[in-house]
């Protein structure tokens, strides 16, 4: 089992502040079209194909894999990806919440296996250490208010 988690200011000194309203639009849109988040051909389809008040069904391939996600929502705080199908099972969570300054952080985490792999195994162990490298989720949080800022100057948020 893959456990992975990351937290990160959502107001660093020297950038521009986000609400917490702008940051939840920022994830909420990135959910429903991760193409304008991921590094250019990385994401090549995000479709969403079902929806209701709680929660949307996407088909999103990503790497070359297609994966299938049940998104639920609880506005302003939290979005949880539940993989249905694709190369990985499990929930990946990201969550934005006032630390004890009231300081608007986002926090990833993650609870996943590898499906049709050995638990724990090499290629679990590969992932783990993946998603918890500079190049990991933690960047990820990072390139996403990176690119909410760039939406919001761009007037698209």
């Amino acid at each position: 089992m893959i456990y992975s988690t990351a937290t990160v200011s959502v107001n660093p000194e020297g950038e521009t502040k986000l609400t917490r309203d702008q940051a939840w639009k920022g994830l909420e849109l990135k959910a429903r079209d991760a193409r304008l988040f991921l590094p250019p051909g990385l994401c090549t389809r995000c479709d969403v194909v079902e929806e209701s008040a709680t929660h949307f069904v996407r088909e999103v391939t990503i790497a070359g894999a297609d994966i299938s996600e049940i998104v639920s929502l609880e506005p302003q705080s939290k979005l949880t990806f539940f993989q249905a199908t694709g190369p990985r099972e499990g929930a990946i969570i990201n969550e934005l919440f006032e630390d004890e300054a009231g300081g608007l952080q986002l926090k990833f985490y993650c609870y996943l296996g590898l499906r049709g792999k050995e638990p724990n195994g090499p290629e679990e162990q590969a992932e783990q250490t993946r998603f918890d490298s500079d190049k990991g989720y933690k960047s990820a949080l990072l390139s996403t208010l990176k690119r909410t800022r760039e939406l919001l100057a761009e007037g698209r948020l």
